[in-house]
């Protein structure tokens, strides 16, 4: 049985709809396929969506085929890991600071 994916893959159609219109926490774990530190912090990223699925929407984000999307949320460097609530951007952790202590720590203050 394969594990269910707690992280919804977003693209450049589906992230309006299920993050800037979306009620609530959700969490956006923006990569890409050239970043080493993103794809080695994933495993843990997903471990942390298993843990607090209950109380934030989990997404992540390969910005290769969405450069302008991440431009316009202000992803300027990568890994960055964001919370919005409802639509607005309203943490984030990114480059050095994106251990998986400090994207945890940041998910513990919205759960």
């Amino acid at each position: 049985m394969e594990e269910q994916k707690m992280m919804l893959a977003l693209d450049k159609d589906t992230f309006a709809t299920e993050v800037l219109e979306a009620e609530g926490y959700v969490f956006v774990d923006y990569w890409s396929q050239g970043c080493e530190p993103c794809k080695a912090l994933m495993p843990e990223v997903h471990e942390l969506a298993e843990k607090y699925a209950a109380g934030m929407k989990f997404c992540e984000m390969d910005i290769t085929k969405a450069r302008r999307l991440a431009i316009k949320q202000k992803v300027l460097g990568l890994p960055t890991l964001a919370v919005y609530k409802d639509g607005e951007k309203i943490d984030e952790v990114t480059k050095d600071d994106a251990t998986i202590a400090n994207i945890e720590a940041m998910i513990k203050k919205y759960v």
